[in-house]
């Protein structure tokens, strides 16, 4: 027997009806949320940043490569861990695809996480990546913009709270990622958006966890369509099985 609730085509259809009213409303809603983010004031990046890249260091104006935006997605890897995390890992696996048609819209799409430039070839020689990979190792890049905490903040308050109360899902990530639970829950993804204008680079957007539509741009959205979704409980590769 099907585990799931079967019925006619009348009604089916008369449910996929109901939920594309639904869905249209959401669309809707993008669309305003869209142009609200569009609309957020522009803050001057007045602080200089280096970076270690493929081509050498680099300040974060460089970075645009000669476009006028900049995204930046924070890819959880953090200097002790030895893999990235496996969702910025399954979210990272697309930007190849799409760095062609942004760069065309005059954005240029990296990636950025802390762990030391070399680890972060390996690990883009591994995943087959071609997208730029940027390393903020010696930066406080990420900790300005709220992507990583310090070993200070991770042991007091909140942070510290996290991480004795974390559940088991969390101990297996941070096998997963082969690193220690306070160090793992230091990084945080997310994207960070930023314009260059007559020379001077501005901080246009941010978005991180929590959010549950990090991942959505990509095979999230996908698995949103079919039967179990995208919460369907599946286990972790270990950082040696990449």
């Amino acid at each position: 027997m099907p585990r799931h609730k079967v019925g006619t085509r009348e009604e089916w259809s008369a449910a996929r009806k109901e939920l594309l009213e639904r869905e249209q409303e959401l669309g809707s809603v993008d669309e305003e949320l869209a142009k609200q983010r569009q609309e957020l004031p522009w803050v001057a990046v007045e602080k200089v940043y280096n970076f270690d890249t493929e081509d050498g260091r680099k300040t974060l104006a460089e970075l645009f490569d000669a476009r006028s935006q900049l995204l930046i997605y924070h890819l959880m890897f953090g200097p002790t861990y030895e893999a990235a995390c496996p969702g910025c890992t399954g979210l990272a696996d697309h930007f190849d695809a799409a760095v062609g048609h942004l760069n065309n819209r005059d954005v240029t799409l990296i990636a950025i996480s802390r762990a030391p430039i070399e680890k972060l070839q390996a690990y883009k020689r591994r995943m087959g990546w071609q997208f730029p990979y940027v390393s903020s190792y010696a930066s406080d890049f990420n900790f300005d913009f709220d992507f990583a905490l310090t070993e200070e903040q991770m042991a007091t308050g909140e942070p510290a709270k996290m991480v004795a109360e974390a559940p088991a899902w969390l101990h297996d990530w941070a096998e997963s990622v082969g690193t220690d639970l306070a160090h793992g829950m230091a990084e945080s993804p997310g994207w960070s958006v930023f314009a260059l204008e007559d020379g001077a680079v501005y901080h246009t957007y941010s978005r991180t966890a929590p959010d549950r539509f990090l991942l959505a741009p990509y095979y999230s959205q996908l698995l949103d369509q079919v039967p179990d979704g995208r919460d369907a409980d599946f286990p972790l590769r270990r950082h040696d099985e990449y």
